[in-house]
């Protein structure tokens, strides 16, 4: 189902005086750090959060251009779902007067976030169906409803400005070609047996600033959207912690002022993360994180002396259901995962592995062989910016491929945007095996299904539609 929401089918909101052509904007966060006792997201044991080293953040854009809506929001948790999304969505279009359609829900990927009801099985066993996550999940549309309502009860005249930063020094490919002709994952530092990366990185650091348009020196910043490809798991423990994006967001405002909203929307970093192999020191803990986040926070710092402004134009978005075909399960391969989840209900040892492929066989045979559904979504204001939403962990080739073939100057990439069914690898990866393919409830080909559907909608509203 394609769903073109541009010019013509918006939906317009009283706007008083605004000046014709005029770009709007308001910003908000609203906390969303869970009760103590629920359990923690992210990993393939149960852990309880024990305290709050930072707290999680519901976080939002709303931009308003010729009576027109549309809102950014960013989620300091490990994933969104589909439930909450259309929840939030149907708040949103009563109280904020932003079409849902319009509305691109994202999560940074935080590990050190909760449990969120109705994520599969293995969530599940880690507490996901317990009450107190339940309560959590019903109540999350709710405040990230009043986040929304809240950035467009502050719409203001506003300038934005755009960006592209480099670092490529913060985010590594975990995935390497090994000695013995294997692909392995995360196969730790300095394993002399690694011959070199399986993949690439991005090392793109995407930046929108947005300014408050009355000029009056000092200039106010009303918010900031960096886009960045990389896994937030950096802190563990079992202290709640928005992770390095949280980090990111508190350097920025010691820079333009604490009343500015940081927006970090992870890009395409299904097989990315933060561990250098050629380094022997330890990588894991709250330090970790202050260190990540205070490099990115740096090359942020550096972008916003080279953006240029954003030409404005019409703003509008387009989405499309895409049905991804399922991996294949054997009938033996469930017997084997029901075999070792029993194994693990009485407590025994069952390889990791091992577990992964469990979760995913019982999971995908639970469809039925119905395919998955998920949403591929396009924002734009001109055609200078477009914003994409992808479902899943999706692999890095992935974005670059669609960044490659965007005809907007600045393509901003969220991954686990509107849905999450796990891993997305692209097409050769599946030959190569390891973790994140024994993982994907998807078949081979599911990534670049989504990349042919990315593009399409993209060039769609910077051709006649978005004119």
């Amino acid at each position: 189902m394609l769903r073109f929401l541009a010019t013509a089918l918006g939906l317009a909101v009283g706007v008083g005086s605004v000046s014709a052509g005029e770009l709007r904007a308001g910003a908000a966060a609203v906390n969303i750090t869970p009760p103590l006792g629920i359990g923690m997201a992210g990993y393939y044991h149960a852990r309880g959060a024990q305290g709050t080293h930072d707290d999680l953040f519901a976080k939002a854009i709303v931009l308003e251009h010729e009576g027109r809506r549309a809102a950014l929001v960013v989620l300091d948790l490990i994933a969104t779902t589909r439930p909450m999304v259309e929840a939030a969505r149907q708040e949103i279009e009563k109280t904020a007067k932003v079409p849902g359609d319009h509305v691109m829900l994202s999560a940074t990927h935080a590990h050190t976030g909760p449990v969120l009801a109705g994520r599969g099985q293995r969530e599940a066993a880690q507490g996901g169906g317990a009450d107190i996550a339940l309560r959590y999940s019903a109540e999350l549309p709710g405040k990230i409803a009043q986040c929304v309502q809240l950035a467009a009860s502050r719409l203001e005249p506003v300038r934005m400005f755009a960006g592209t930063g480099h670092e490529d020094r913060l985010s590594y490919n975990r995935r390497f070609h090994m000695k013995d002709g294997t692909v392995g994952w995360n196969p730790g530092k300095r394993n002399p047996n690694i011959v070199r990366p399986a993949g690439p990185i991005d090392p793109e650091v995407g930046v929108l600033l947005i300014e408050a348009a009355d000029a009056k020196p000092p200039v106010r910043a009303v918010a900031t959207y960096v886009n960045f490809a990389m896994h937030p798991d950096t802190v563990g423990g079992q202290l709640f912690s928005a992770d390095y994006p949280g980090v990111l967001a508190r350097r920025l405002a010691e820079y333009k002022g604490p009343d500015m909203v940081t927006l970090f929307a992870n890009g395409t970093c299904g097989n990315l993360n933060h561990l250098d192999v050629a380094w022997a020191d330890p990588q894991k803990g709250p330090h970790e994180a202050a260190r990540i986040g205070t490099v990115l926070a740096a090359a942020v710092l550096q972008t916003y002396k080279q953006v240029k402004p954003v030409k404005t134009g019409s703003l509008r978005a387009a989405s499309q259901i895409v049905k991804l075909p399922l991996a294949k399960v054997t009938p033996e391969e469930l017997d084997n995962a029901r075999a070792a989840i029993a194994r693990l209900g009485k407590k025994e040892n069952v390889p990791f592995l091992e577990q992964v492929q469990a979760y995913k066989a019982l999971e995908v045979a639970a469809r039925e062989g119905k395919p998955l559904e998920v949403e591929v979504q396009v924002i734009a204001l001109g055609d200078d910016v477009a914003w994409v939403g992808l479902p899943g962990e999706v692999f890095v080739e992935l974005g670059l491929a669609i960044k490659k073939a965007s005809p907007f100057r600045h393509t901003m990439i969220a991954e686990l945007a509107n849905n999450s069914m796990g891993y997305v690898p692209n097409r050769s990866a599946y030959a190569e095996g390891n973790y994140e393919v024994i993982s994907a409830r998807c078949a081979e080909g599911s990534g670049e299904l989504l990349v042919e559907t990315a593009v399409r909608l993209l060039k769609a509203l910077q051709g006649p539609v978005g004119q």
